[in-house]
């Protein structure tokens, strides 16, 4: 099968589409023939090497998202039959015309979503769905801050707190282009980051008359730590998604005490089979209806063919994208 493949970690990294042996489903474990594959900022690092692929997923194949249809069931699958289409996560692999993983880890994909649109939601939408509501626990009425929110688990996270009931979504980004767009996904009002991050705190307190925010989804890092604790209302939780902005920072216990705030920090590639399956099941029973019914939608910035990965990865990494960038594998469609 036809794969991309990291052949160098030098500067920035460099790939190439190149042949590779078709893996076979053994187990629980389902084949599917990927149609298109979402990139995600850790398939970035990957290729940099400074976030290898764990035990058991590719070393040397990207991607952690994935839609198509089933190919091969394991002996002991159970869930799936060939042909369904399917959507999913996986640690690694799924770059390339065929990807193994878990049966649990597949979600079937509802009508009206084309390849490419329901290969741009799982990892962003489970993400921003677990972090939002399983660790964070955010609740009809309350509010919520978004910074990266043009991002794809920017849009996702708005779209999901709006459709939730959220009294309030905010949203931080690093152009006015993006803070205008994002208010057509749910976000209410959003802030220019320029070169003092601590402004938006700021703005926080006077869109919220100095209470705060009761949840801070923060995909930057740690240059945007003072102010997201400034920013946070008595009982807030922040919840640690990303580190494009680095990845240690100084911590005010006088903030986080007085305040009795929750700092909580998640992942998703990471996590055992188990955790990952219980997360694709909320994702399954709680999103994925939602796009059945139209609240919420794909958010896609722009579509490459797979000879042309070089370049999808070049323009995610521009950090011009507005949504997701998507990868088409074979002869995607409806």
């Amino acid at each position: 099968m036809q794969a991309v493949r990291i052949v160098s970690h030098e500067g920035a990294g460099r790939l190439e589409v190149s042949e590779v042996a078709r893996p076979t489903a053994r187990a629980d474990r389902v084949r599917v023939r990927v149609r298109a594959a979402g990139l995600n900022r850790a398939d970035v690092l990957q290729k940099r090497g400074r976030y290898p692929a764990p035990p058991g997923a590719p070393a040397d194949i990207p991607g952690l998202e994935f839609a198509g249809e089933v190919d091969q069931v394991g002996e002991e699958g159970s869930m799936w039959r060939f042909g369904q289409r399917v959507f999913g996560i996986t640690a690694g692999g799924a770059q390339a015309e065929y990807v193994v993983v878990p049966e649990s880890h597949l979600a079937e994909i509802p009508q009206g979503l084309s390849f490419e649109e329901a290969a741009a939601v799982p990892e962003v939408f489970i993400t921003a769905h677990d972090a939002l509501f399983t660790q964070a626990g955010l609740r009809t009425g309350e509010s919520v801050l978004i910074h990266a929110v043009g991002s794809g688990v920017g849009t996702a996270a708005a779209q999901l707190a709006r459709a939730a009931g959220a009294g309030a979504v905010y949203g931080t980004a690093r152009t006015k282009e993006k803070v205008e767009r994002a208010k057509e996904f749910g976000m209410d009002k959003g802030f220019v980051v320029a070169d003092d991050p601590r402004a938006f705190a700021l703005a926080v307190n006077g869109w919220t008359k100095g209470e705060g925010v009761n949840v801070v989804l923060d995909l930057v890092g740690s240059s945007y730590l003072e102010a997201n604790l400034e920013a946070l209302a008595l009982h807030g939780r922040l919840l640690l998604v990303g580190t494009l902005g680095g990845s240690s920072a100084p911590l005010s216990f006088r903030h986080v005490m007085g305040k009795r705030l929750q700092v909580i920090g998640t992942v998703l590639r990471a996590r055992s089979v188990e955790e990952k399956s219980a997360a694709v099941r909320r994702f399954a029973a709680e999103v994925v209806p939602l796009f059945a019914r139209g609240l919420v939608r794909t958010v896609i910035d722009r579509t490459f063919d797979l000879k042309d990965v070089a370049a999808a990865y070049d323009h995610l990494e521009s950090n011009e994208t507005f949504g997701k960038v998507v990868l088409r594998v074979l002869g995607a469609g409806r």
